[in-house]
């Protein structure tokens, strides 16, 4: 199996399901701490790119720091980079968890995604 990185935050159970998961496909995981060590602005920028999905999705909405910056009012008025920028700045801004083998990505947990992207 692949070699996946893995931004995620330990206390998080969504995390932790996510992780026990892709272990059970046979995964090596490269666990990096999304508080500690956020991504940075480059790679964040390639990760998005490759995924496909809207830069909005990136982004933990229910997270605390989310709400007590009003960025849902906020984020709109903002370019693309400043977001990015935003989101490397604090990494309990960006969904969780954040996988990546180089060329895929995906952003928070569900088993069907899970199982279509990193199944065996």
């Amino acid at each position: 199996m692949s070699k996946l990185i893995v931004y995620q935050y330990p206390k998080c159970g969504t995390c932790r399901n996510a992780v026990k998961w892709l272990e059970g496909q046979g995964h090596e995981l490269e666990l990096r701490h999304i508080k500690d060590s956020p991504p940075d602005v480059k790679e964040l920028s390639a990760w998005i790119e490759r995924s496909g999905l809207e830069l909005k999705k990136f982004f933990n909405t229910s997270g605390e720091v989310y709400r007590q910056e009003g960025l849902k009012d906020k984020l709109p008025g903002m370019s693309r980079e400043e977001q990015i920028a935003l989101l490397s700045s604090n990494g309990m801004l960006i969904k969780r968890p954040l996988v990546s083998d180089g060329q895929r990505v995906t952003v928070g947990f569900k088993a069907e995604e899970f199982e279509r992207v990193w199944g065996k």
